[in-house]
């Protein structure tokens, strides 16, 4: 499933106007320095609010890199913060730590991401359609299609513009310029990934469904969403099946989840490793395009690409 750019901006701004009402703009929602008070849940949304708000905006980020943020708790400290801010920027059902801080501390005014993309269900499903990897649940993993996460940038833009009338004019420019790049990133995937010796790649967790839906790609997982799930016996048995019958070259490990089982998995099969990264926490002096362009190079080297 191809998501065009301009569709999916489309549907944000209407979901803006439509699903989300009116921020205020009192003297109360600023810190001492004039800028609004975010709190983003985990990177991807952290790094939205950070790259639109600029300097008009202080930006918390309740989840530190290198955490895995399926399993963040939170401290009274966290929760505090999250019923003060001025906007709380989340992906509803990602992260039930921070469902459960927004419902105990009932901030004024909450974004939910999903509402700007709406999420389909990418599980880690093998080739009879049947789940073998975690129960059937909506993907979370929006930010690995650019598309989808220009759609959930022009929705952050819009709201921060509604909370701060008086630099809606900077929020709306760094809107325009990251859904400019996000574009441009896009267009590369599709060039990047035309040709191609393969179309199907084998990932320790079902993270790349939106990834592989937007460039035709097909995602052999061996956990399901969850990433904490066991593969059961039967799954794995299947996996090595179908990366045997699909010509897979290459096990995929993340940067935040044990890579054991992908190493086992890989030396079982005789292929490679080599790193697949969901972007679910980034630091080390990267950012969400550089690991995007990292994990395309990774996807070409994997499936036999040439220019």
């Amino acid at each position: 499933m191809t998501i065009a750019l301009a569709a999916t901006v489309a549907v944000a701004a209407t979901a803006v106007v439509s699903g989300f009402g009116m921020v205020g703009s009192s003297a109360e929602e600023r810190d001492a320095n004039g800028r609004l008070d975010v709190v983003a849940s985990f990177y991807p949304l952290e790094y939205l609010a950070k790259t639109i708000g600029g300097s008009h905006v202080q930006v918390t980020d309740l989840t530190a890199p290198g955490v895995e943020p399926h399993d963040l708790e939170l401290s009274p400290k966290q929760v505090a913060a999250v019923g003060e801010a001025d906007l709380v920027l989340q992906l509803k059902g990602f992260q039930p730590a921070v469902d459960a801080a927004v419902k105990q501390a009932a901030p004024a005014h909450v974004t939910d991401a999903a509402a700007l993309s709406p999420l389909v269900e990418h599980s880690g499903t093998g080739e009879d359609g049947h789940d073998h990897g975690g129960a059937d649940a909506p993907d979370p993993h929006i930010w690995l299609d650019p598309s989808r996460y220009a759609a959930v940038a022009e929705g952050v833009g819009a709201r921060l513009a509604t909370a701060d009338p008086a630099h809606a004019a900077a929020y709306r420019a760094n809107t325009e310029a990251l859904t400019a790049k996000l574009k441009a990133l896009d267009a590369d995937f599709r060039t990047g990934l035309k040709n191609c010796a393969g179309k199907d790649f084998l990932t320790s967790h079902a993270a790349f469904g939106y990834l592989a839906d937007a460039y035709g790609l097909h995602q052999i997982s061996v956990s399901g969403i969850d990433p904490e799930a066991e593969p059961s016996a039967a799954r794995l048995a299947e996996v090595k099946r179908e990366a045997r019958e699909h010509g897979v070259s290459t096990v995929f490990t993340e940067t935040l989840a044990s890579p054991k089982l992908a190493e086992t998995l890989a030396k079982e099969l005789g292929l490679k490793t080599a790193v697949l990264d969901p972007l679910e926490g980034v630091g080390n002096g990267h950012d969400y395009f550089s690991v995007m362009h990292a994990n395309l190079r990774a996807l070409q080297d994997a499936l036999g690409c040439t220019a």
